[in-house]
């Protein structure tokens, strides 16, 4: 079969070589994206999982807390009760008042060093908390970013035009910038596109 050079001058003149040059770049890019994007959920997906446990050893500790006070306000009760009636009790009595008065004062105290450390830990739970939140919202940000990219990207592969794919490589690049951001632990974090994005 020969090669008809009238025809293949007209095939260039109309770009189809341009097209598919622009075609495969095109796919090359959408399956990296695809690619990158897969691996940032699996991250995205533990740190979520990890989100959950921090928020429920969070409420599990400022429970306890709450139920440690309330034993300590308890104790403190008996301690001033005992007090009172000490001062009618006669003096054959005072011992025995004195060494209760004196275990619920222990076991008050008791209470709040036990409260404290509760309080500590939950503290400590939140703090965990928002550090995971800072990268899951560097992985939500960059998943927005490279599917606006990829929807992008597939119009270009519609309609052969080259300077949407340059339009979709802004995305690209703010997208893959936050998605190492959330895997490489990066402190990059644009508060104002996710209030924006968050309403």
């Amino acid at each position: 079969m020969e090669v008809d050079p009238v025809e293949t001058a007209e095939a260039v003149h109309h770009g189809e070589p341009h097209h598919v040059a622009l075609g495969a770049r095109v796919a090359v890019t959408v399956a990296l994206l695809a690619t990158f994007l897969g691996i940032c959920k699996v991250k995205d997906d533990n740190i979520n999982q990890a989100m959950e446990r921090s928020e429920n050893e969070r409420l599990d500790h400022w429970n306890f807390y709450q139920a440690r006070n309330i034993r300590e306000d308890v104790a403190k009760t008996a301690v001033t009760e005992l007090e009172l009636a000490a001062h009618s009790a006669p003096a054959s009595e005072q011992a025995n008042y004195r060494q209760a008065i004196a275990q619920y004062q222990k076991l008050a105290a008791d209470e709040d060093t036990k409260k404290e450390g509760l309080r500590v830990d939950a503290e400590n739970d939140q703090k965990t908390y928002d550090a995971l939140n800072y990268r899951d919202d560097q992985f939500d940000l960059s998943d927005t970013l490279l599917a606006l990219a990829i929807s992008l990207l597939a119009v270009t592969a519609l309609t052969h035009k080259e300077w949407l794919f340059w339009v979709a490589m802004v995305p690209t690049v703010f997208g893959l910038t936050m998605g190492l951001a959330g895997l490489l632990g990066w402190p990059i974090h644009p508060d104002r596109i996710i209030k924006m994005l968050g309403g």
